[in-house]
C-alpha cells in the first residue's frame, strides 16, 4: 500500500499538469481572437478618419467617370448645351434675328434664351409660366423677334397663347427694370380636345400679302388652323381627311400649306389672298403621289418652290410645286434619295424629323436619338451624330441667320430632347 501512493501522487501531479497546460492553451487561444475581432477597434477608436481616404477617393473616380462621359458625348460639331429645364423640352424656335431661341417644356415653363455667344458657359434666358396646368407642345415666333405663341394642351383640350413684351410705364422706378412679357391674345379648345403637334410662323410675303405673320397650328386629329400672329385673329381652316395628322407647315412666302398624314399621299393647299393684304381662302391645290408608305416629314425650300420628304418607304423626294395645279398641272418628282440610316441588321430606317437649312444646302434628319446631316443636292450623308442627345430628339430648328461665338459667325442647328437638354450644332462641310 506504502508503495502504491508515489504512484498515485505522481498520476496526479502529471494530470494536473496536463490540465493546466490543456487550460492554458485554450484560453491563450481566445485571446488571441478575442485581439483579432477588435483589433480595428484597439488600433483606430474614431472610425471617421479611416473613411477619409476611401472619400478622397470618390470625387476623383467621378471626375474620372464625368471626363469619359464627356468625350463619350461630344461630337466635333456639338458646340454647346443649354441647360436648365425641369422635364422634357418638347419644341423651339428661333426668333427671326436667330438672337433668342425660346424653348418649351414638360414642366410648364417657357424659356427665352440669349444667344448673344454660342460658345457661351452660360446663357441668360427670360422665364414665361404658363398658365397651371398647361403643357406647352409647341410654339413659334409670331409678329416680331419678342413675341411667341405657345400651344398648350390641358385637360379640358389645346389652347394658344400669344406673349408679347409689356409697354414700359413711365414711372421712374420702372426705368431700370426689363418689359416682362404678357399675354396679348388667347384661344382655349382650338382643336376640341386634341392636341397641337406643329406650330409654324412665317411672314405672307407671295403676291398681294401684307407680310404679317401666320401662324399656323396642327392638331393631332385631322384639321390645321391658320392664324393672325399679331391678332390671333382666324384666318381659314382645312381638314386633311386622313386618319390622322404627323404634321404640317407653311411655305416660307406664305402660299402654301402642305400635311404629312397617315397615307402615303401628301396634300397640299393654296392660301389665297385679296388686294388689301387679307388672307380670302384657302383652297385645295395639289396632292404629291409617289411614295408607297407613310410620310413622316416634310419641309420647304427657302423659295418655297419644292417640297422634301421622307417615307416610311425609306426613301426621301424632292418635289417641284411650282406649277400651274389651276391647270391640272401635276407636281413632279425631281429627285429620290434612299434614307442611309439602318439598324445593327441592315434594315433600312425612317426619319422621324427633317429641318432645312436657310441657303437650302444641308438638310438634318433625326431618328430617335441620332442626327444626320444630308447634302440636299445629292443626298451624301455629310456627318452623323449617332448619340447626339440622352433622348429621344423632340424637335429641330436651323437659325435663319448666322449666330457669334467667339471672333466668329456660325451656322446653327438647334435640338430638343426628352433628356431635358437642348444642343446647339454647327454646319458640316458642304460636300
Amino acid at each position: 500500500m506504502d508503495a502504491i501512493l508515489p504512484i498515485i501522487a505522481f498520476s496526479v501531479i502529471v494530470g494536473a499538469l496536463i490540465a493546466f497546460l490543456a487550460f492554458g492553451a485554450y484560453f491563450g487561444k481566445r485571446k488571441s481572437e478575442t485581439q483579432s475581432i477588435t483589433r480595428p477597434e484597439t488600433l483606430n477608436p474614431n472610425p471617421k478618419p479611416a473613411s477619409k481616404p476611401s472619400a478622397a477617393k470618390k470625387p476623383h473616380h467621378k471626375s474620372h467617370a464625368a471626363d469619359k462621359d464627356a468625350n463619350k458625348k461630344h461630337h466635333h460639331l456639338d458646340l454647346n448645351t443649354l441647360k436648365g429645364h425641369g422635364d422634357a423640352v418638347t419644341g423651339l424656335c428661333f426668333s427671326s434675328d436667330a438672337r433668342s431661341l425660346a424653348t418649351a417644356c414638360g414642366d410648364g415653363i417657357i424659356r427665352v434664351f440669349k444667344l448673344d455667344d454660342a460658345s457661351s458657359k452660360s446663357f441668360k434666358f427670360l422665364r414665361i409660366n404658363l398658365p397651371a396646368g398647361g403643357h406647352p407642345t409647341a410654339l413659334a415666333i409670331a409678329d416680331d423677334a419678342s413675341s411667341v405663341v405657345v400651344a398648350s394642351q390641358t385637360l379640358s383640350g389645346s389652347s394658344l397663347y400669344m406673349y408679347g413684351e409689356e409697354k414700359p410705364k413711365a414711372d421712374a422706378d420702372q426705368k431700370s427694370k426689363l418689359p416682362l412679357p404678357e399675354i396679348k391674345w388667347e384661344h382655349h379648345k382650338v382643336h376640341d380636345k386634341k392636341e397641337i403637334i406643329t406650330l409654324v410662323g412665317t411672314k405672307a410675303t407671295y403676291g398681294s400679302a401684307d407680310g404679317s405673320t401666320i401662324i399656323l397650328s396642327c392638331s393631332e386629329g385631322t384639321d390645321i388652323i391658320l392664324w393672325h400672329g399679331k391678332s390671333g385673329k382666324m384666318l381659314g381652316n382645312v381638314d386633311t381627311n386622313q386618319l390622322k395628322n404627323t404634321m404640317a407647315s407653311v411655305s416660307p412666302n406664305g402660299r402654301f400649306i402642305a400635311a404629312a398624314a397617315f397615307t402615303a399621299d401628301v396634300k397640299v393647299w393654296e392660301i389665297v389672298y385679296s388686294k388689301d393684304g387679307s388672307v380670302k381662302e384657302i383652297v385645295k391645290a395639289m396632292q404629291l403621289k409617289g411614295h408607297k408608305s407613310a410620310v413622316t416629314w416634310l419641309c420647304f425650300t427657302p423659295n418655297s418652290e419644292q417640297i422634301i420628304t421622307a417615307s416610311k418607304d425609306g426613301s426621301i423626294r424632292i418635289w417641284n410645286i411650282n406649277v400651274r395645279y389651276h391647270l391640272d398641272e401635276d407636281p413632279k418628282t425631281l429627285k429620290v434619295f434612299p434614307i442611309p440610316l439602318k439598324d445593327a441588321k441592315g434594315t433600312s430606317l425612317h426619319y422621324d424629323r427633317l429641318s432645312l437649312s436657310p441657303d437650302g444646302k444641308i438638310l438634318a434628319a433625326t431618328h430617335g436619338t441620332t442626327l444626320q446631316w444630308l447634302c440636299a443636292e445629292t443626298g451624301q450623308v455629310l456627318d452623323t451624330a449617332e448619340k447626339a442627345h440622352d433622348g429621344e430628339i423632340t424637335d429641330m430648328k436651323w437659325a435663319p441667320t448666322t449666330i457669334p461665338m467667339e471672333n466668329k459667325r456660325v451656322v446653327v442647328l438647334a435640338t430638343s430632347s426628352t433628356d431635358k437638354k437642348v444642343k446647339m450644332w454647327a454646319a458640316p462641310d458642304k460636300a
